[in-house]
């Protein structure tokens, strides 16, 4: 499982040895002045549009990489039953992140307030 890092100015997503083998994606650091919206999601799994491209995706169960679609790209990382983070991004390689967490309305508030 990821691990989602909040400092004063960016958001670290660190991923397994194993996650970024199967999911082919690597550690990010996203800068908190990128987030433009952050909702959650019940149901992260259900939430992912586009097409896999790269990245790992077991149906109803878990989906790790890369979300494309016509001028967007998105960070996936949710599983089954757990909400999720949707993070709107500008000026990022990424123009969203969709991260599951069981912490995920702590997160969503700790983001929407000012950095601490």
């Amino acid at each position: 499982m990821s691990k989602i890092t909040l400092t004063p100015d960016d958001i670290e997503v660190s991923f397994t040895r194993a996650e970024r083998i199967t999911g082919l994606v690597r550690d990010q650091t996203i800068p908190r002045s990128a987030v433009t919206d952050v909702t959650i999601i019940d149901d992260g799994l259900s939430a992912t549009k586009g097409l896999r491209a790269p990245g790992l995706g077991l149906p109803r169960r878990r989906k790790l990489g890369t979300w494309r679609r016509p001028g967007r790209k998105e960070l996936v990382d949710v599983r089954h039953g757990e909400p999720a983070l949707r993070l709107s991004l500008t000026g990022h390689a990424y123009q969203a992140a969709l991260l599951g967490t069981p912490d995920g309305h702590t997160l969503a508030r700790q983001l929407s307030g000012p950095p601490q």
